[in-house]
């Protein structure tokens, strides 16, 4: 709207202020440069209007009903467009929202991670919320925006980036660093404690655009449940397996029988198929000596199982059984050996 359109539309036309539509936005850029003198601009209790010419900062407007009068705001004189008489200020004007906005919702994959427990790798996603706030509006306007009209689904797009990158970069990594059982991770065991390292290191990847992140809400970390499934089963069976390093040789022997079955499905040459039955079949056979010897002192007497203890055994025997690790006799010997200690 230029001066002529102004003085056409009366009174009306100024007034200056984000409209409704807007007033939820990060940054509102007034769509028209040429401001008249004693325009009345309106700035609410959670922005700022901050004025600029020529690519450079000249002042800004707090909360209130301002007058644009260059009498009484002494950095508006910079503003005058002499041309006109100085009936007209030339300037870009935002209105940066400083309030805290909530609700922010993001979602994205860790990555895979070996579970310090299990030896096992399984795949983590992180997904919930977060609140952010804008600090300082000077970089937030010149550091981010660049001084254009920017939409506020490009700014949050760009922040949920942000987040997503460090939560890739870094929680892998601190969880790996902790030694912490990827089961507890996903059970929400640890995090207030992510939660913390996550925006901590967030600060330190944004701070330099006038942004911040408060807090996050219905932080939640959760495993592939194929993973999941995996990792159940694993942790199950060798709660039972009474020797040093437990689970990490069930870990081996597990992805030993997957890569049987997947070479006796046709997966690779008859030659590596056999190759690769007989290792799944000696790492299971292993595994059924170590449970049988179990890890203690020579000549110390073998620790008495439980009822209850002695019939998950037998299912498990069963379970082996079924996937091609026991032979019939291997699994009636230790079945016969099960059942004489009921």
């Amino acid at each position: 709207m230029g001066i002529l359109d102004f003085v056409k539309g009366g009174v009306k036309e100024m007034a200056i202020a984000r409209p409704d539509e807007a007033k939820d936005h990060w940054v509102y850029k007034h769509p028209d440069q040429t401001i008249p003198w004693k325009a009345q601009l309106t700035v609410d209790q959670d922005e700022i209007a901050m004025f600029f010419k020529n690519g450079q900062y000249v002042g800004s407007l707090s909360a209130g009903r301002h007058t644009l009068d260059g009498n009484n705001i002494p950095f508006l004189g910079q503003l005058v467009d002499k041309f006109t008489g100085g009936n007209v200020f030339i300037s870009e004007v935002f209105f940066v929202n400083t309030r805290e906005h909530p609700s922010i919702k993001f979602g994205t994959s860790v990555g895979d991670i070996p579970d310090p427990q299990t030896g096992l790798r399984v795949r983590l996603m992180v997904h919930g919320e977060f609140s952010a706030k804008v600090f300082d509006p000077m970089k937030f306007v010149i550091g981010l925006v660049g001084q254009r009209a920017t939409t506020n689904d490009a700014f949050i797009g760009w922040f949920k980036s942000q987040v997503q990158k460090v939560i890739k970069d870094h929680i892998a990594e601190l969880i790996v660093k902790q030694n912490w059982p990827v089961m507890k991770v996903s059970s929400g065991a640890y995090t207030s404690e992510i939660e913390e390292f996550t925006v901590g290191n967030l600060r330190k990847h944004i701070e330099s655009y006038g942004v911040e992140v408060i807090r996050f809400g219905d932080f939640t970390i959760s495993m592939d449940p194929a993973d999941r499934d995996r990792l159940d089963k694993l942790v199950e069976r060798a709660a039972y397996v009474n020797m040093a390093g437990g689970y990490q040789q069930m870990a081996q022997a597990e992805m030993m029988l997957g890569a049987a079955k997947g070479m006796e499905k046709g997966g690779g040459s008859p030659a590596l198929e056999g190759a690769g039955i007989g290792m799944g079949f000696a790492m299971a056979g292993q595994m059924m000596n170590q449970m049988n010897q179990g890890a203690r002192p020579a000549g110390a007497p073998a620790p008495a199982e439980s009822k209850d203890q002695i019939m998950t055994m037998l299912k498990q025997l069963g379970e082996l059984k079924a996937a091609g690790v026991l032979t019939e006799q291997e699994f009636d010997l230790k079945k016969k050996e099960l059942l004489a200690k009921l």
